[in-house]
């Protein structure tokens, strides 16, 4: 029989939000369109879907799950978080076709160019999970001191970090600004593109898929500036990544994360068109983003002396 006269089955995209997939609690959505032209050029394109847009209390949600995943995430093995970023790699993976056309329409790519983001996304995915357990050893060791102490210092995680994606780079930049904040053990409350939030709401579902914790991820969609702001001045937020904040707002948000000290990543600076993200997301990510969101704790201890001549050890 033909189905030619099948109607379509058009994918409801939810916020990701405690390893659950709420709806906006305010019941507001707004309409994502592809991109006119390759180069991502503004404009209104073809309806793709209904994002929902989330509120305030969203954020204060996102927060509250983050912060009840922090001390299980934290407390795991630094082998263990390798072991669940690997498998997001490997579940992403299986859904590349996916998500390649989502970043082609979000991003106004080539089919060609979109996959390359895609494999590169799965690879950086990999990059980081070979990282945490070993960014201690570079951002951590014994120091020499003069007395008879040992001093050690290891690196810790921040806590609860506020992630504003890329606006241009939906998949891809998406993954490089979130893997290493849950890599060494931070939990994440992130917002996805305002013009591309499509394939940041699948990967919740692939987050949901593999072995990540509920709340060690949250996924917000709709406009980043009232997203943000609550997420800036919220006492139990303590770093915030401001990527995908163009220079008026990263300035705003900035004033605001100080009144309770948080660690603040600052933006690239600002391209031609105002969006802050011209960062070349396909370069090798080096290890600045993993110390970027890590505490350095520094123990004394006295060590003891060994027999009649004073030694120690």
């Amino acid at each position: 029989m033909s189905d030619n006269n099948r109607l379509g089955v058009f994918k409801t995209y939810k916020l990701y939000v405690g390893g659950k997939f709420p709806r906006s609690e305010s019941g507001r959505v707004y309409e994502v369109t592809t991109k006119t032209s390759a180069a991502g050029t503004a404009g209104k394109g073809q309806w793709l879907a209904n994002a929902p847009q989330s509120s305030r209390k969203d954020a204060r949600d996102a927060v509250v799950a983050a912060r009840k995943a922090f001390g299980g995430w934290s407390g795991a093995t630094a082998y263990n978080r390798g072991q669940v970023l690997y498998r997001v790699a490997e579940m992403l993976e299986g859904r590349k076709e996916q998500f390649v056309r989502e970043v082609a329409a979000s991003e106004g790519l080539s089919k060609s160019k979109a996959a390359a983001a895609v494999d590169a996304a799965i690879d950086r995915w990999v990059w980081y999970a070979g990282w945490t357990d070993k960014i201690g050893q570079i951002a951590g060791g014994a120091n020499p001191v003069a007395g008879p102490f040992f001093n050690l210092s290891t690196p810790e995680p921040t806590g609860v970090v506020a992630v504003l994606a890329p606006q241009k780079s939906s998949l891809l930049g998406l993954v490089s600004a979130i893997a290493p904040v849950i890599a060494t053990g931070n939990t994440a409350v992130v917002i996805a593109s305002a013009d591309a939030p499509l394939p940041a709401l699948s990967l919740g579902e692939v987050l949901a898929t593999s072995d990540v914790p509920g709340g060690v991820v949250n996924i917000l969609s709709g406009v980043t500036a009232e997203i943000a702001a609550p997420l800036a001045a919220h006492q139990d937020v303590n770093a915030i990544d401001l990527t995908g904040a163009d220079a008026e707002l990263a300035k705003e948000l900035e004033i605001a994360a100080a009144d309770n000290l948080k660690r603040v990543l600052r933006p690239q600076p600002v391209d031609t068109d105002g969006a802050s993200d011209s960062e070349d997301w396909l370069a090798s990510p080096g290890t600045h983003r993993l110390t970027a969101f890590l505490e350095t704790k520094t123990v004394w201890h006295p060590t003891g002396a060994l027999g009649a001549a004073g030694s120690s050890y």
